[in-house]
């Protein structure tokens, strides 16, 4: 299946907000990233599984769990709103990977299996002249539905004008079908960091993730949420034939 050299990529810097530490954080039985990182490796996709992070103990935890950290992220790579595609050109800096492709896998979407990267990576290298794919699923909140506020008034997001009937007054499932991303996956080509500066480039093709496949885990409830889907059985994380990583107290 594989037809050119590809590397996984998996960013967790230290530094998250929402939920403290959550890369690291234990969820099931192990630190989130672990999940990640066995679900790339257990694929069999990659030549490499390369995790970029800022801070020496999640350095530790990716090498105990199998991946590679040869190097650390300069911390201007590492806040909070350092764009993407400074890390990614980084971390292929470092590695001086000039092309193939690579897959983001991030720490915050633990119930992606490998069965789901696997089925990405045969859609990318099946569907030509694309630039990267991307995960994404149905929004469960229209854009249709949403409003910018002027002051003490409201104007519909999107315009409507040209409607009969607005959006807004509409149900859900009579609406035009709209996706939004999730952190679950993105593959692209490596070139395209180097032609356009960006992780995506310009032709991006869509990856249908459903249920818990494109599950991400940004705040606490969501960490609540996890927990929940664990124990009634509505999601499982992968298989990790190992004992947890030995947190310090300090940690």
């Amino acid at each position: 299946m594989k037809k050119s050299k590809v590397v996984a990529l998996i960013p967790a810097r230290a530094g998250s907000q929402r939920v403290k530490n959550k890369n690291i954080r234990y969820l099931g039985g192990h630190p989130l990233i672990a999940y990640s990182i066995q679900t790339a490796i257990q694929s069999n996709l990659f030549d490499r599984v390369i995790v970029s992070t800022d801070s020496e103990l999640f350095r530790e935890i990716a090498l105990y769990y199998g991946a590679e950290a040869p190097f650390l992220r300069p911390a201007e790579y590492a806040t909070a709103t350092s764009p993407g595609i400074e890390w990614i050109k980084h971390a292929l800096t470092e590695l001086d990977i000039k092309d193939g492709a690579f897959s983001i896998i991030r720490p915050t979407s633990p119930f992606r299996t490998v069965e789901t990267v696997k089925r990405a990576w045969k859609e990318f290298v099946g569907n030509e002249g694309i630039d990267s794919l991307r995960a994404v699923e149905l929004c469960s909140q229209h854009p249709g539905k949403m409003w910018v506020l002027e002051g003490n008034r409201m104007r519909p997001l999107l315009d409507q004008s040209h409607l009969e009937k607005p959006w807004h007054a509409g149900q859900y499932q009579a609406l035009p079908k709209v996706h939004v991303q999730n952190s679950s996956l993105e593959i692209a080509w490596v070139r395209v960091v180097w032609e356009h500066n960006s992780r995506e480039g310009k032709i991006i093709a869509p990856f249908l993730t459903s249920k818990e496949e494109g599950f991400v885990i940004d705040y606490e409830r969501d960490w609540a949420l996890a927990d929940i889907m664990l124990k009634n059985g509505e999601a499982h994380l992968p298989q990790i034939d190992k004992k947890p990583f030995p947190m310090p107290e300090s940690a």
